[in-house]
């Protein structure tokens, strides 16, 4: 190689080495395009068509809703109209296994009082002591008020005398007692507090409201 084409060679690699520097200098960052690249259709289609949603969601209840069924509640006398269809019925149906000191007192006070009357008197009788341990007007109590001085004959220094137990009449006493202490039928003489015999009348200013038997009813 002559020196001539020596030169024009390494002529020709300082212009291509030149050119090559010139290409890869440094870029300042202002210089960069920062223009944002949209997403692909598929990404923005996602994210244009998802919104939140409000869906309601029933509470949770703590306990589980059940139909409550409410049972009537019968009274005590519903109940002995509903078993008994007569009162006779229901006198027979009581036991005297147990018998306590009120329904002893009223017992003796219905046998001495009415033995000889109809069922619906002696219930009445006994209805009358009752409504006057309730009066105000009374002793507040059933045996105290059989016991009242002045009150019934048949009383004997503030007792009841002694009856033997085993008479029928005293059984059906005792029956009737348990019956009216209960409220288990319907008084024939509501609200009376005093009863007497026809020829007889109580002090004061009553109102006779039925007879029954041999006894007037008055309140």
């Amino acid at each position: 190689m002559t020196i001539m084409q020596r030169a024009a060679a390494i002529a020709a690699m300082t212009f291509s080495l030149a050119g090559l520097i010139s290409h890869s200098s440094p870029v300042k960052a202002s210089d960069i395009d920062r223009t944002s690249i949209p997403a692909p259709a598929s990404t923005i289609q996602i994210i244009n068509t998802v919104s939140p949603v409000s869906v309601p969601v029933p509470a949770a209840s703590a306990t589980p809703q059940a139909t409550a069924t409410v049972e009537p509640i019968s009274t005590e006398q519903q109940a002995e109209d509903d078993r008994f269809n007569t009162l006779a019925e229901a006198v027979a149906a009581q036991d005297d296994d147990r018998v306590d000191a009120t329904q002893r007192c009223l017992a003796g006070a219905i046998y001495f009082e009415s033995k000889g009357e109809p069922l619906a008197g002696q219930l009445a009788v006994a209805s009358v002591i009752i409504n006057r341990s309730k009066s105000g007007r009374f002793p507040t109590d059933v045996c105290s008020v059989v016991k009242q001085r002045g009150q019934f004959s048949f009383v004997r220094g503030g007792e009841i005398p002694s009856i033997d137990e085993g008479r029928a009449a005293y059984r059906t006493a005792l029956a009737v007692a348990k019956i009216a202490l209960a409220a288990a039928w319907e008084s024939p003489a509501p609200k009376a507090l005093f009863f007497n015999t026809p020829n007889r009348r109580p002090a004061g200013n009553v109102t006779k409201i039925a007879m029954i038997g041999n006894h007037v009813f008055y309140r």
